[in-house]
């Protein structure tokens, strides 16, 4: 008989189904697409023929990665040399991928958390009931299986079984091909998309990698980590739209954080010199390729220090890890190379407009040769009223100069009406102690001394809060507590946000942001 290949989804069964079917039904089921309803019909009559369905009682004793490591190397002749003097049986347990029939005997794929291993079954070797269950699996169905390790002629080490177990019962069939799930698909049924790509597998493996490497780049240098509150009473610590929820209890409007900062500060207050959080945080903003609404930052907070500092303390830790992954400064991301050789370029704010950005000088100091500028590279920009310099700088700086950078930069010297929690320069109060950190095009990391005086800290708030009144709905609020821990006493200090998400896409080289998250925001999906 000619050898059949059973893709995923194609060994479902047949999709009409008669009334007398329908009756047998699980209610939900009846709702979902005829081919879904039969692989359910299909499972009802395997369990009343006495199949179980979903046992917990299967327990394996190696992973397809382990039998590699412990037979891969071994030649065809080796192992069955080795077979003559020791029990070479092993026990694993996955998900069939792939299924080809060859008149008595079976070939199957199984991928488990480690990788994929081929399964060989023959007829004369199972009883009856079990050869009619290792024919009746679909792809999707999770086994537990035991067998003894070969290799076959073509070299490949596979597991000659004497014993299946159907573990769960895959009721929705797979994807006929990875290809076939859509982009918006993968990202709604992340589920999916882990099992059929193992790309997607290795970059949240990295990433689970990337972040217990910043965990204990963070520790090794005296840093505790802390966790502080989600909920805020009053949302701040950066400029943005929060989201809004209730407190019934307290009867109560709270915020889902924008920021920890604040609160990292107060125990800057209360005696902790050094601490992180690695958590979420959430804005209520649009989606793109570079922004979802909930994201993964690390910020942290170390007193006695600047945010020079910092700058080299974020050098250390960003090029180290890029070491750890690549074994190399240089990496890859959508084609064009990156260098994390320290020390990263430094270029104050307002110069990179010309340096980076090929604007005339003129627009580092002059009003109107920055807006004469803006107006030539976008004739589409229409200025809001008497917009100051800093407004037209920062329009300049979105349009010119964070695309074309590629290699990490320091951009400081920010104006000071565009950091309301950073400390003022000591030469020049119209300028902050501030960093942000700016790779292929995008900020991974934003840092600066903190203001620790606290009545200038008052009356940034209250800049905030006009700028409220003005319409402005990412603007902070007056956070009084805050002030008031301030006035307790803050010791001069530096911190740093740094976005693990972007991080994350820059070192497993992902264009979109939701590319390494599990299960990013989307919209509404009709079931």
């Amino acid at each position: 008989m000619a050898p059949t290949d059973c893709e995923a989804g194609s060994n479902a069964p047949g999709s009409v189904l008669s009334p007398e079917d329908l009756s047998r039904l699980h209610p939900f089921a009846r709702e979902l697409p005829p081919l879904i309803a039969a692989q359910c019909l299909k499972a009802d009559r395997l369990k009343n023929a006495g199949v179980r369905l979903y046992p917990n009682s299967f327990r394996p004793s190696s992973s397809s990665a382990s039998i590699v490591s412990e037979f891969g190397l071994k030649s065809r002749e080796e192992l069955e040399e080795l077979s003559s003097r020791e029990d070479l049986t092993r026990t694993v347990a996955g998900r069939i991928m792939a299924k080809r029939v060859h008149g008595k005997t079976v070939f199957l794929n199984l991928l488990d958390s480690q990788g994929k291993i081929q399964l060989y079954a023959r007829r004369d070797e199972f009883p009856e009931d079990a050869w009619n269950l290792v024919k009746e699996l679909d792809l999707g169905d999770i086994v537990g299986v035991a067998g003894k390790v070969f290799k076959t002629k073509t070299g490949e080490l596979t597991l000659h079984l004497n014993r299946l177990e159907l573990v769960t019962k895959s009721l929705w069939p797979l994807p006929e091909k990875y290809h076939e799930m859509d982009v918006e698909l993968k990202y709604r049924r992340r589920y999916v998309d882990l099992f059929m790509n193992g790309e997607s597998r290795k970059v949240f493996v990295l990433r689970s990698r990337i972040v217990d490497y910043l965990r204990r780049f963070m520790s090794s240098r005296g840093f505790l980590e802390v966790e502080t509150p989600m909920l805020h009473p009053i949302p701040g610590g950066a400029k943005a739209l929060p989201f809004a929820t209730r407190h019934n209890a307290l009867k109560q409007d709270f915020f889902l954080r924008i920021a920890p900062e604040l609160y990292l500060k107060r125990l800057l207050v209360g005696g902790f010199d050094r601490v992180f959080e690695l958590n979420r945080n959430f804005r209520n903003e649009g989606l793109s390729v570079k922004h979802n609404p909930e994201f993964t930052m690390m910020e942290f907070y170390q007193s006695y220090a600047d945010y020079q500092d910092l700058m080299r303390l974020t050098e250390e830790m960003l090029s180290g890890l890029a070491f750890e992954i690549f074994g190399s400064w240089k990496f890859v991301y959508q084609g064009q190379e990156i260098d994390f050789t320290p020390p990263f370029k430094r270029v104050g704010y307002a110069d990179s407009l010309c340096e980076i950005g090929g604007a005339p000088p003129e627009v580092r100091t002059d009003p109107r040769a920055a807006l004469l500028h803006l107006q030539k590279i976008d004739p589409a920009y229409e200025p809001k009223g008497e917009p100051s310099l800093v407004a037209l700088q920062e329009a300049l700086f979105d349009r010119l100069v964070e695309r074309n950078i590629t290699d990490p930069v320091f951009l400081t010297s920010y104006p000071t009406e565009m950091s309301p929690l950073a400390r003022r320069n000591d030469a020049n109060p119209n300028i902050t102690d501030r960093f942000e950190l700016v790779v292929a095009g995008r900020e991974i990391a934003n840092a600066f001394s903190e203001l620790n005086d606290a009545l200038d800290q008052y009356d940034r708030f209250l800049a905030q809060v006009e700028e409220g009144e003005r319409g402005d709905p990412e603007s902070m609020r007056l956070d009084k507590d805050y002030v008031r821990a301030l006035m307790y006493g803050m010791p001069p200090a530096a911190g740093e946000g740094v976005g693990v998400d972007r991080l994350v896409m820059l070192l497993t080289d992902s264009a979109n942001i939701r590319d390494v998250i599990f299960f990013p925001q989307m919209r509404p999906e009709a079931f």
